[in-house]
C-alpha cells in the first residue's frame, strides 16, 4: 500500500503506509501545472493522474518505482500532460475498462478524455453521443487551445533537494 498527496507547490509526495516519505517530486512539463488539487490512480496503482488549479492533467507511470522503491533505476515517469479545463480541476476519475479519464472543474463542466493520449471525447450534456473508439479527429473544448504533450523518456523531473547554504561572510573573498 502507498499513500499519495498532492500539494499547492505542485509537489507530489508518496508515503509508505507507516507514514514514511518514500518520494517527493515535481512535474517537469514545459508549462507549470500550478497547485495540485486532485489525484487518482488505477486499480493496480501503476498509473497516477493529477489535476491542478490551472486546469492541467498529468499522467504518471509509478509502476516500476513501486515494484522496488529502493532501486534508484526505477523512476517515476511523467508520461502525458494536457490542459483539460480553463479553471481549477476539482475531481478526477480514471475508468480503466474504457481507458477514459473523467474530469470536473469549478466552471461546472465534466469532460471525457482518452487516458493514454489526452484526446478530448466531449463533455457531459452534449447533444451527440460519446465516440470512444475514434481518436483520429483532433478536437478541443472551446475554452482550451493547447493539445496534449507526450513527455519524452529522457526528460528528467525535478526532485526537491535539501541543500544547505550557510550565510557566512568571508572577508578574504
Amino acid at each position: 500500500p502507498i499513500l499519495a498527496s498532492a500539494h499547492e507547490s505542485s509537489c507530489i509526495r508518496l508515503w509508505s503506509i507507516q507514514g514514511n516519505l518514500m518520494k517527493e517530486l515535481l512535474p517537469f512539463s514545459e508549462h507549470p501545472s500550478g497547485p495540485l488539487t486532485v489525484l487518482c490512480t488505477d486499480i493496480s496503482t501503476k498509473i497516477l493522474f493529477t489535476g491542478s488549479k490551472e486546469g492541467h492533467i498529468i499522467r504518471w507511470n509509478i509502476a516500476s518505482f513501486l515494484e522496488d522503491s529502493r532501486n534508484r533505476k526505477n523512476k517515476i515517469k511523467e508520461e502525458l500532460y494536457w490542459r483539460a479545463h480553463a479553471a481549477e480541476v476539482v475531481d478526477l476519475f480514471f475508468e480503466e475498462e474504457k481507458n477514459v479519464v473523467v474530469t470536473a472543474s469549478i466552471d461546472g463542466s465534466v469532460r471525457l478524455w482518452h487516458a493514454r493520449t489526452g484526446y478530448y471525447f466531449g463533455y457531459f450534456g452534449q447533444a451527440r453521443k460519446f465516440e470512444l473508439s475514434d481518436t483520429s479527429r483532433l478536437i478541443l473544448p472551446s475554452d482550451v487551445n493547447d493539445f496534449s504533450a507526450i513527455i519524452k523518456e529522457e526528460s528528467q523531473h525535478m526532485e526537491k533537494k535539501n541543500v544547505i547554504y550557510p550565510l557566512t561572510l568571508d572577508r578574504d573573498k
